[in-house]
């Protein structure tokens, strides 16, 4: 403890009576640290003040009673300041009607280029507000920062005007004059090229927005097919392995399609005419099928799929699980003769005899017949 005696001149009784105020008053301070050990007035001190903890990474200048501000106005004082691990613990007294959000923010400001610092309180900026800071709370260390400094301000102002290369831009005028001196007129057709690449440029616009877009939905699909491509990306190593071991086989094959395209060529090389022929001799057969009147041909392939009875007719004759059938056959010599024997060496013979027993009197049996089925009964055969 330190211990002053105080003489004053007033004498007598005044002087010992101050005397000993004066050293019972410094006698029950634990710790004696000047006059900012002495709590100042009108620093939101006081009976009813609440007091919040700091977790600062630097406090520079602060020190005991520096005062404590929100929005520029002064609510609180520092009132101790401790070592904590590798920041400071800083502990400062509120007035009792300061409210302030739960996650504020603690910063290290200065009142002016040459001012004192103090403690900058605020709410958070990038976050909504909530709670309230109550007697006892600690701001911790990601919510504390400093302000640059007068000291930090001018280092690197300093690193600007003298590290920058701004002493340098009069040589760099210079330069750019002597550069550009005589190239007046091209230096000015490239200006006028440039105002009008921006000109086209901003009249492409939205085709360019568009586009944009286009590739944002591109990257949205397939940011959303990334799994599909994740399974891709893990099949096609084992694909190419086994492409690598067929790596010979697949060789051989080309090198066989090859061989076969080689001698493909020579074999259209040396039968181009007479494929140029047979094409020419389909002319006259591919023109009388596409002058064939009407839909005959069409109709004519309808009668494959139900030989010998056509297609058209066959709702008629078929009824569910049966079918009505009624032939006429002819069987007549001459029928026989002009459909069966034709080309054979005994053809009109049987046409011969069929005359010769008079049953061609009425009518003449051959392929000219209209309707070979109903003929002989009409013509009265």
């Amino acid at each position: 403890m330190i211990r002053h005696i105080m003489r004053l001149s007033l004498g007598g009784k005044m002087t010992i009576a101050a005397a000993t105020v004066a050293v019972l008053v410094l006698s029950g301070c634990g710790q004696w640290r000047g006059l900012n050990s002495v709590p100042l007035p009108g620093t939101g001190g006081g009976s009813d003040a609440y007091h919040v903890y700091i977790q600062m990474p630097d406090v520079t200048a602060i020190e005991q009673n520096s005062r404590v501000r929100v929005a520029d106005v002064t609510v609180g004082n520092v009132t101790d300041i401790q070592r904590e691990g590798w920041h400071a613990r800083v502990t400062v007294s509120l007035a009792e009607d300061v409210e302030l959000p739960a996650n504020s923010t603690a910063t290290v400001g200065q009142t002016s280029l040459l001012g004192s610092q103090h403690i900058e309180l605020a709410p958070p900026i990038e976050a909504r507000p909530e709670g309230r800071l109550v007697d006892g709370d600690t701001i911790p260390l990601e919510r504390a920062a400093n302000y640059p400094t007068t000291e930090q301000t001018l280092a690197v102002v300093s690193t600007v005007f003298n590290g920058s290369g701004l002493g340098q831009i009069q040589e760099i005028t210079g330069e750019v004059n002597a550069a550009l001196s005589g190239r007046e007129s091209q230096v000015r057709s490239l200006l006028g090229d440039l105002d009008t690449f921006s000109d086209r440029l901003v009249n492409q616009k939205d085709d360019i927005i568009s586009a944009m877009e286009g590739l944002n939905r591109l990257s949205e699909n397939v940011n959303r097919q990334t799994d599909v491509l994740a399974n891709a990306l893990k099949a096609i190593p084992p694909a190419l392995e086994v492409l690598n071991k067929q790596r010979a086989n697949i060789l051989g094959a080309v090198q066989v399609v090859g061989d076969f395209a080689a001698v493909s060529d020579e074999v259209l090389t040396a039968s181009k005419n007479d494929i140029i022929d047979n094409l020419r001799n389909l002319g006259p057969v591919m023109k009388a099928l596409a002058d064939s009147p009407g839909d005959d041909l069409t109709k004519a392939f309808g009668l494959y799929a139900t030989w010998p009875w056509p297609e058209t007719t066959l709702s008629k004759w078929v009824r569910g699980d049966y079918a009505n059938l009624s032939a006429i056959i002819d069987l007549t010599l001459g029928r026989i003769d002009n459909s069966m024997l034709q080309g054979t060496p005994v053809e009109g013979q049987l046409t011969a005899l069929e005359t010769a027993m008079g049953r061609t009197k009425v009518r003449q049996p051959g392929l000219g017949t209209p309707n070979p089925l109903t003929d002989p009964v009409t013509g009265g055969g």
